[in-house]
């Protein structure tokens, strides 16, 4: 059974860090691209970051430089490191296994980031 499941939301104040994770199950991140996206109350999702199996990153202008995503093929992970946070970060975050030759992609069911004072 093909899983994702995100962990490390909190709630946190401003300028706090948080670090996301998502583990898959039922099949190996190594070729595929894995991305995070976010949602937060009556928006849009919006991509967040993204790496590819090469480990090129790209990254929504409103984090560059505060966000950091990672994979570790070995465990099957992805991260998300959150620094210096910001209200308007708060949203639900989700991963996602893209894999475009194939028009294949798995979501997970997301993680709760809350920042505020």
């Amino acid at each position: 059974q093909v899983q994702l499941v995100e962990s490390g939301g909190d709630l946190v104040q401003p300028g706090e860090s948080l670090r996301l994770s998502c583990v898959a199950s039922g099949f190996e991140i190594y070729n595929f691209q894995m991305e995070w996206y976010r949602q937060a109350p009556g928006e849009p999702r919006e991509m967040v970051a993204t790496i590819t199996n090469n480990k090129i990153t790209k990254y929504a202008d409103s984090v560059k430089g505060r966000f950091t995503i990672s994979r570790d093929n070995a465990k099957n992970t992805v991260f998300l490191q959150m620094n210096s946070l910001k209200p308007e970060d708060t949203a639900v975050y989700t991963c996602s296994a893209r894999r475009f030759v194939f028009n294949e992609q798995y979501w997970g069911q997301g993680t709760q980031v809350t920042v505020s004072s």
